[in-house]
């Protein structure tokens, strides 16, 4: 039985070119990058090779590219190291309840040494409330890290008029795009950002590769001490044919590619919604169905099936979804991003599962899916009759 795959905003397959490409530069480009004989050279001709086609993917220069081992990394050094050197600015921090854990932990450290964090809530569409944003915003705000478009129920942010709001404000600004990037036209100049994470495993790449954007002018030490690579602003020797592999996922991705993905996606979910709607499914949809959201992300309230039932099953019928963000999802404990949504008493929090596409889903995969949830569904309904 072939497994269907519909989990991509945990992790997506590494594309046939990236695979190329990294196996080509793991054989024959092995010099350390910052070593000044031939393969080393070779090497560093490779990083910034890659580095040029990151920056321009977001508008950026390439200087402003700092490479990392992911968005956990990034994340964590834009947030902790902005806190700490900027701290004789103000201790406020501004955020939202529905960020991922790579950016609520290290908020939680840095609380836990005084810094004072405001969470903004969130509508049940996902959204924040620009008022909330501007009565929030403080002289002694020295951080604004609110993502670009939520890893669970696929709602975008209004980060270009948060931008737009900081412009003149001492705050920098921080999205964590590691959700949005591939899917999302990104331009930091346009939005005005300060910081921005991103890691190549979301759009085909390789895991434990990422980068972290920091605007020309931005400056705090590297966050892991050691040796002085990318310019003294991230330890540790160069991972070069992961960030090959990056670029080229990167490459893959034209504008014309983001606008016909998107598309796609949100058609799947019309697909979704309409047949299990069909097939008398008692459901709801978590979020907004606005083409303007993330398109990869579906998230949905199948009422009176526990998602723990459901997951389990639709792995036994060979499909893969998730219960949530992927980092929590072997947790028991109730998404964070739905109770902020619908309130900690809500049956969703427990009924809901979330579904994710990628560039190899199809059409009749989502059939497949329909079919399997309402099978699920009938087969449960009629045990809970007989008992």
């Amino acid at each position: 039985m072939k497994e269907i795959y519909l989990d991509n905003a945990a992790t997506t397959p590494i594309s046939d070119a990236v695979l190329t490409e990294m196996t080509d530069k793991l054989q024959n480009v092995y010099g350390n990058a910052s070593t000044l004989y031939g393969l080393g050279r070779e090497s560093h001709t490779v990083l910034e090779r890659s580095r040029h086609i990151i920056a321009q993917s977001i508008n950026a220069t390439d200087d402003e590219i700092v490479f990392t081992s992911g968005g956990t990394e990034s994340d964590n050094t834009a947030i902790i190291q902005t806190a700490l050197t900027r701290k004789n600015l103000g201790k406020h921090i501004i955020t939202t309840a529905v960020e991922h854990e790579a950016i609520l932990q290290p908020l939680l450290y840095l609380e836990s040494l005084g810094y004072e964090v405001t969470y903004l809530p969130v509508d049940e569409t996902g959204h924040i409330s620009l008022e909330d944003f501007k009565q929030a915003l403080r002289d002694d705000t020295i951080l604004v890290s609110i993502m670009t478009g939520n890893n669970e129920v696929g709602s975008v942010m209004p980060i270009h008029e948060i931008g737009e709001i900081l412009k003149d404000h001492q705050a920098w600004f921080h999205t964590d795009a590691v959700q949005a990037y591939g899917l999302l036209d990104i331009d930091v100049n346009r939005d005005n950002i300060d910081l921005l994470s991103t890691s190549a495993h979301k759009i085909n790449g390789p895991k434990m590769v990422g980068f972290l954007y920091k605007r020309e002018g931005i400056n705090f030490p590297s966050f892991l001490k050691g040796g002085q690579q990318e310019e003294k602003r991230r330890a540790g020797t160069e991972n070069v044919p992961g960030i090959a592999g990056f670029a080229k996922a990167v490459e893959e991705i034209t504008p014309e590619e983001k606008a016909a993905r998107q598309i796609k996606y949100f058609e799947f979910k019309q697909q979704i919604v309409e047949g299990l709607t069909k097939n008398n499914v008692d459901f709801a949809v978590n979020g907004d169905l606005e083409k303007n959201e993330l398109q990869h992300v579906l998230n949905i309230w199948i009422k009176g099936v526990s998602t723990y039932v459901m997951q389990t099953n639709l792995d036994l019928a060979g499909i893969a979804i998730s219960g949530g963000s992927a980092c929590t999802a072997g947790s028991i404990e109730p998404s964070h991003v739905l109770t902020a949504m619908y309130g900690q008493d809500s049956p969703r929090i427990s009924e809901s599962i979330r579904i994710s596409f990628g560039k190899n889903t199809t059409t009749d995969e989502i059939n497949q899916l329909i079919n399997s949830i309402t099978q699920i569904v009938n087969r449960l309904k009629k045990r809970s009759e007989v008992n």
